[in-house]
């Protein structure tokens, strides 16, 4: 039962995270992409928190899985993030 209570609260805050995201005008996302990759830091720190702290193998892995996917998401983050810069400078010489 608290599976699937945890769950629904994931679905539910996944769709809204989705409307806000999608109403926010693009001249807005290169700041909220860089403010996004600091919240994926702090993400990181919680993944290697929970993983030293795992003792079972598969929390371990789980927590192996989660630190790969964040800094995959960090990385690109700053890489998209730079990428736009880029596209402004070029506009303002």
């Amino acid at each position: 039962m608290k599976e699937l209570l945890l769950v629904l609260i994931f679905v539910v805050f996944s769709l809204i995270g989705y409307a806000l995201i999608k109403k926010v005008p693009s001249l807005l996302h290169t700041p909220l992409m860089s403010g996004m990759n600091a919240l994926s830091g702090i993400t990181i720190l919680g993944a290697l928190s929970a993983t030293g702290a795992a003792v079972a193998t598969s929390n371990r892995v789980l927590g192996y899985i989660a630190i790969v996917l964040a800094m995959i998401n960090v990385a690109g983050g700053f890489g998209v993030t730079e990428r736009m810069l880029k596209m402004f400078k070029g506009r303002a010489n």
